[in-house]
């Protein structure tokens, strides 16, 4: 059978933010951190941070980078580029629900 290309690019992706996710929960765990003590220290309204993980949030991610001792960038790979520098905009798949594009509303009417 014949896998189609943009599938499996887009299963890739799943795969890549998932792996990600589980890297960041596994260092809160290891540093004896929760994602609620998290926003407490950082002043960050609650969920704020765990929100963050799953999802691009740049003030949630910079607090947990910073309770981590490192950058969001070696967090988040999927999110910055090896500079550092922040992907802009974020592509739709690093959202848990995924954002229509205008076109697609307006089909949807």
């Amino acid at each position: 059978m014949h896998c189609d290309a943009q599938d499996d690019k887009a299963d890739r992706a799943e795969r890549r933010r998932l792996e990600e996710v589980a890297r960041i929960k596994a260092k809160l765990i290891v540093a004896k951190l929760t994602l609620a003590k998290i926003d407490e220290l950082y002043n960050l309204r609650r969920g704020t941070a765990g929100n963050a993980v799953h999802e691009p949030h740049l003030a949630g991610e910079r607090a947990i980078a910073a309770a981590l001792k490192t950058r969001p960038h070696l967090l988040w790979r999927t999110r910055y580029y090896p500079d550092g520098t922040r992907r802009d905009p974020q592509p739709s798949h690093h959202y848990r629900h995924a954002r229509r594009d205008s076109h697609q509303v307006g089909a949807a009417a």
